[in-house]
């Protein structure tokens, strides 16, 4: 019989933040994340200084989350991990490090989808937080995915509708780098657009079936229209700088949207979330409020905290997968696409 409460600590390091987070049960005691900031000089993460940072940074994330949480480590039940997707080396740092401890203490580990962790983030029991009733359906949106997903329960999740190329992330990252803006430049972006004209410039939109996306049109066209506007005026990205956010990105969350949209029509759909690091962006999670009252639903966005990488996201998929006895071998590898 397990016990009454299950400790869990909790590891993510897919990309460049070193996560790590303690639960009870599905409240969480700790989350702390040591965030890489060499990538800025050179416009996105470098997967070999990445893997290095986290190997400086784990061992003191790990004693901070514990320390935080107030918990020993003979209190543990069990060691999560982020097994994918994600970089090689940045996952594999994890991965060691979560085996060696589990191996150590002589319990538990359990791999975790990355994907899945963003989505049952919503899960994650703060005492103040409305959590979805299921089926619910998810919008992740990162900048290595988007997706929609039909969540039926914790551990029965099915994928709907995903992009046939680039991730939306990836679209605002790429824009804000054609246009100057430092990486990240997603938040850049979302910045400058709160202060801009989103009707001012259309871009086009490619074409999808089903309940797919695509956004490489998208960043072709923008950069196309960088282009031949800067011949005409020089100055033309620092004089319209807000207004080219606001529309770029107002497009981008139209495109969004409108699957979302036609999902709820198609399959009537009653509570809806969003999840992933662009769930931070505040013109999603306020057209996201807007289709409360034009389709009747309840929607769902997840606390700031939990929209980027975090490892408390990863310990609440294994709460649940400790309660189904759903543990792993300790042969398991880091799967960079899942």
């Amino acid at each position: 019989m397990k016990k009454t409460n299950t400790y869990i600590l909790a590891i993510e390091s897919s990309c460049d933040d070193t996560s790590c987070a303690v639960l009870c049960n599905d409240k969480v005691l700790s989350n702390i994340t040591a965030t890489q900031h060499i990538h800025q000089q050179h416009g996105g993460v470098v997967p070999e200084l990445a893997s290095r940072d986290h190997q400086k940074n784990i061992l003191l994330t790990v004693k901070s989350a514990l320390k935080t949480a107030n918990i020993e480590l003979s209190q543990l039940n069990a060691i999560a991990v982020t097994q994918g997707p994600g970089l090689m080396g940045s996952l594999l740092v994890g991965i060691s490090f979560a085996k060696s401890l589990a191996l150590s203490l002589q319990i538990p580990i359990i791999p975790v989808n990355h994907m899945q962790g963003h989505i049952l983030a919503h899960l994650i029991n703060d005492g103040d937080n409305e959590i979805p009733k299921f089926p619910f359906l998810c919008l992740t949106v990162s900048g290595g995915h988007t997706q929609l997903v039909d969540v039926k329960s914790a551990l029965n999740i099915e994928i709907i509708g995903s992009t046939i190329d680039d991730a939306v992330g990836e679209a605002f990252d790429k824009a804000a780098k054609i246009i100057g803006l430092p990486y990240p430049g997603g938040p850049l972006i979302d910045k400058h657009a709160q202060k801009g004209n989103p009707n001012k410039y259309k871009f086009a939109n490619a074409k999808v079936e089903d309940y797919n996306f695509s956004f490489s049109g998208i960043k072709t066209s923008f950069l196309y229209f960088i282009n031949n506007n800067l011949k005409q005026d020089k100055n033309f990205v620092t004089n319209n700088l807000q207004d080219i956010c606001a529309s770029y990105q107002k497009h981008l969350i139209n495109t969004l949207l409108n699957q979302v949209k036609k999902i709820i029509v198609d399959k009537g759909y009653k509570n809806i979330a969003i999840a992933g690091g662009v769930s931070a962006n505040s013109c999603l999670r306020a057209d996201l409020k807007a289709l409360e009252n034009e389709f009747d639903v309840k929607t769902f966005v997840p606390k700031f905290e939990y929209c980027t990488d975090n490892a408390a996201m990863i310990g609440i998929v294994a709460y649940f997968k400790y309660l189904q006895n759903n543990f792993s071998d300790f042969d398991f590898v880091p799967i960079t696409r899942m």
